[in-house]
């Protein structure tokens, strides 16, 4: 017997808003039904759980607990760039000199998530 994780839920003081920015940087559209407005909202991945976020009357005050950790289909350094575009902040640097390591950044709301090298970068490197 095991649990199947449904979801990744998020939460946030503008549902809709912050899942159109986490739309963009995931490539995959929201959820059909999803206005502006709505309390909650969801992005469905195909390939893992959706990404559900759910309105919550208080801001974000601490350290996420949990995070997503993303790994870009490009390489990593314009990957940062478009997310910063995006509206995404800096948070950390922990990317290392030979290139191995990962950036922090916090989306609109303060939340954070890493990007990671791609697995172009990571076979650059063992080469």
């Amino acid at each position: 017997m095991f649990s199947v994780v449904q979801n990744v839920a998020i939460d946030c003081t503008d549902a809709y808003a912050l899942a159109r920015f986490w739309s963009e940087v995931v490539g995959h559209p929201l959820d059909p039904d999803a206005a502006p407005g709505d309390e909650a909202t969801q992005i469905p991945l195909p390939e893992g759980p959706y990404l559900y976020f759910n309105q919550v009357p208080e801001p974000k005050t601490t350290k996420n607990r949990l995070h997503l950790c993303l790994r870009p289909t490009t390489s990593r350094e314009p990957e940062i760039d478009r997310l910063v575009a995006l509206g995404a902040t800096w948070i950390a640097d922990r990317r290392d000199p030979d290139g191995s390591g990962w950036a922090v950044l916090a989306d609109p709301e303060g939340n954070e998530f890493c990007v990671l090298r791609s697995e172009s970068d990571r076979a650059a490197q063992r080469d």
